[in-house]
């Protein structure tokens, strides 16, 4: 019977410059550049190393609130880069012309 080998199933913060993190994951190594995640730039470096896997398929920065699916990592150009503000962000826009004269409201009315 030839030998199972078991990849390291955590997540670990290598290093942290100016560009990026350095990240070992499942016993592989990622970088990932600020570009990529412009949220973590500003995040202190304890909230950067406190990351862990998330089940078996992503890691998390708790203190961050942010997941990421190892997947990503390993096919970042199959995860586009959508940064969402807030819930307005991905409201549909609707015009006027398909909106009934009820549902039309000017929204200086809305503040008086």
């Amino acid at each position: 019977m030839s030998p199972t080998f078991r990849k390291d199933k955590s997540a670990d913060v290598l290093m942290i410059n100016d560009r990026g993190i350095m990240l070992s994951v499942q016993g592989e190594d990622y970088f990932l550049s600020y570009n990529r995640v412009p949220w973590m730039r500003d995040a202190t470096i304890n909230e950067v190393l406190d990351v862990r896997m998330s089940g078996k398929n992503a890691i998390e920065w708790p203190k961050l609130d942010v997941d990421l699916e190892v997947d990503s990592l390993r096919h970042p150009e199959r995860y586009p880069l959508i940064i969402k503000r807030n819930e307005l962000d991905f409201v549909q826009k609707i015009r006027k012309s398909e909106m009934s004269p009820k549902q039309v409201v000017n929204v200086n009315q809305l503040w008086n």
